[in-house]
């Protein structure tokens, strides 16, 4: 079953979104993603029954916020505004050897 797909002129919701099967759309899916760029619509089906839909993305997906990173990624760009960050850890390391009770390892 498959239905005239709509064009970038008109409204998506014009015509009912093309249907496809899921083997479908795995062969000619770079071609489905630039129409969908340009404002068609595709419904994808599995065994008969509809799976999922192909749609242009709306305002609210686009401008959904990201969410933040965890672990050690969240520490990205932390220290960034630290001015002095070189001569404090050059401090750091100045006590680190300096320290009788636990010695600096020798890095080389």
């Amino acid at each position: 079953m498959t239905s005239k797909p709509s064009t970038p002129d008109s409204p998506a919701s014009a015509a009912p979104p093309e249907s496809i099967s899921t083997a479908e759309a795995k062969r000619r899916f770079s071609e489905l993603v630039d129409r969908v760029g340009a404002g068609e619509r595709f419904l994808v089906s599995r065994r008969g029954r509809p799976a999922v839909a192909l749609v242009p993305p709306t305002g609210e997906l686009l401008e959904a916020p990201a969410e933040p990173p965890g672990g050690l990624a969240a520490t990205a760009g932390a220290l960034a505004d630290w001015d002095d960050l070189e001569d404090a850890v050059a401090a750091i390391y100045a006590a680190r050897r300096a320290s009788v009770d636990r010695p600096a390892p020798d890095l080389g």
